[in-house]
Order: C-alpha cells, then structure tokens, then sequence
C-alpha cells in the first residue's frame, strides 16, 4: 500500500472522526465548520477534475458555484412562500426535496458549464483564465441586479431542506449527508481519471498533435471535462447555500473563484484527494489565523507562497515526496 493510499485514508478517518468527537462533546460549531470544509472539498474536486487532468486553468468556477446555491434558493424560497416559479408554459412550483434541488443544480450547471466552455475554450492560455473569470463576473453583477431574489442582499431560507429519514438541522445529520456526497464524487471522479476518457484527456493536456493523430478532438475531451467540472462544483454550491440557508451574489465573486483554486493548490493539483486536504487546511487557517487578527489572509498568502515555491506538488506532494501521482 501505498504513502499516498495511506494518506487517503486517514484523511477520510480524520473527516469522519472530528464531528463524531465534536457530537460526542456538544460542540456543533466545530460540526458546521467541519461540514464546510467538506463542501469546499467537493467544489475543489470539480475544479481538480479539469485543471489536474485537463490542465483547464479556470478562475470562473464561482459561476457553477453560484448558480448551483441560487437553484437552491430560488426552488426553496418558492416552496416555503407557496409562489409558482413558472406559470407559462406549464404550471411549474418549487421544492424542499434535496435530491431534486441537486439534481437541478448539478444540470444546470453542466449546460451553463458546456456553454461558458463552448466559447472559452476557443482560447487558451491567460485568454481561457480571462474569459472563465469574466463569465463569472456578469453572473455576479446580474444577481446584484435581480431584485426578485434579494439583489445585493441575497435570499435567506427559513429553514434547511428536507432529506427522506433525516433531520437536516441537526448539524451531525447535515454533516453526514455532506460526507456521503464527498465519497460519491470522489469515487467518481476516480473512477473518470482511470477510464479510457480520463486517459484521453490525460494525453491531450501533454500533446494535443498525438490525440489528434490517435483519432480523438482535444477540444470535445475538455469540453467534456469542463462540464462534468461545472455539475460538480454546482453540487457543492447548492450544499453551501443549504448549510447557511442563505445565497447572496457574493457566492458569484471572483474570491470564491481564488478560494476554491486555493483548496486545489494547497492540497496537491492532478490529485483525487488534494482538494480535501487543501479544503481542510483553508477552514483550519481560517479558524486559527481568523482569531489572531482580521488580516489573516496575508498569512494565507505566505503560507499559498511558500507551497508554491517549496513544494509544489501541495500538501501531498510534500507527505509522499511526488509531485505527481502516478498510482
């Protein structure tokens, strides 16, 4: 077995662990903070799975981000206001049912993912990082201009959606339903990474010229993966939105854009893991560092500077003494 196998696994103990010590205690703030980090691990994965395996640097995944809490929001706050959300062509209401909500979300945010990559992926380079951004940026500003659903000041939900057998606001039960969803996109995205498409689009991001002669188009394998990215992080959108019962433009903003690349960088880019790991490490820092002073993120910053430079291949390059995996 391996360092990194090893690595995996007590990760996934650790995250399993803590809340149970901290329901065990009474402590449901360290519950909350912990389900955050593994929402924040789900978004990481998305952006992971095009940026480590398509070498995709996007830094407009806020777009699915928000999108994904807005469909939260908007199917709640139709649902508890008793209000149709569509009358023409069908009568068209909302809903308190999780699955449904992520099933909305994790859809559109594939098709928005499909056309933003559609265009995007026309270009390359710092034009691809630009044109991701600057979608992400017109959805931001188009929700500050929605006065419908809050505007500037977002949509709050009385209370968190329903789950079949479980009671969503108890933050242990919350938190389980989080982490079951963390498994199933890991497990997912594994899964992607060692199929024949994941091989693929592996190939394409080192020569694109060998794909094409192999009889495969670069530009559908990214698109591809831009989408399954894109329903990804929606997911993780609509389970932050859930987990505050609030979603503001905010969710849109090019920090979440940074913060949700930060999660990939700290925990090791190219890696299935690596954003759970950088996702724990942001919520500890912020936690910790949050407490000593209000600028915390200057040490963020030294901290995201010194992984850059000394170890490269993030956290679990540094544990396992590879940049890259290979197993």
């Amino acid at each position: 077995m391996s360092k990194e196998t090893l690595l995996n696994a007590a990760l996934l103990a650790l995250l399993a662990l803590f809340p149970l010590g901290a329901w065990l205690a009474d402590e449901p703030f360290l519950i909350t903070l912990t389900t955050r980090a593994v929402i924040f691990a789900i978004a990481g994965v998305g952006l992971n799975f095009a940026l480590g395996l398509g070498g995709l640097v996007s830094l407009g995944h806020a777009a699915f981000f928000g999108l994904g809490g807005y469909v939260m929001g908007v199917l709640a706050y139709h649902a508890q206001t008793y209000t149709s959300l569509l009358s023409w062509p069908i009568e068209l209401s909302g809903t308190t049912a999780m699955p449904i909500i992520w099933l909305f979300a994790v859809a559109l945010s594939a098709l928005l993912a499909l056309g933003i990559g559609a265009l995007s992926l026309r270009t390359s380079g710092v034009y691809f990082i630009m044109i991701t951004l600057a979608f992400a940026q017109m959805l931001y500003y188009f929700t500050i201009s929605w006065p419908a659903y809050g505007g500037e000041d977002g949509l709050s939900i009385y209370v968190r959606n329903k789950f079949i057998g479980l009671n969503t606001m108890d933050p242990i039960q919350f938190y389980l339903i989080c982490y079951g969803l963390m498994l199933l996109v890991l497990a997912l995205v594994w899964t992607f990474s060692r199929s024949a498409f994941g091989l693929a689009l592996g190939a394409a991001r080192q020569n694109e010229e060998r794909v094409l002669a192999l009889g495969q188009r670069p530009y559908r394998l990214y698109l591809t993966a831009f989408a399954i990215s894109g329903a990804i992080t929606g997911l993780a959108g609509a389970l932050f939105a859930d987990l505050n019962r609030f979603v503001s433009p905010t969710m849109f903003s090019w920090q979440t854009s940074g913060e949700i690349m930060i999660f990939v960088i700290l925990g090791g880019v190219g890696r299935v893991f690596g954003p759970v790991a950088g996702a724990a490490l942001f919520i500890l820092l912020e936690y910790s560092l949050g407490g000593l002073s209000d600028y915390w993120h200057v040490y963020l910053g030294a901290i995201l500077l010194g992984v850059v430079l000394f170890a490269r291949g993030g956290i679990y390059g540094l544990l396992t003494g590879r940049e890259v995996a290979h197993d």
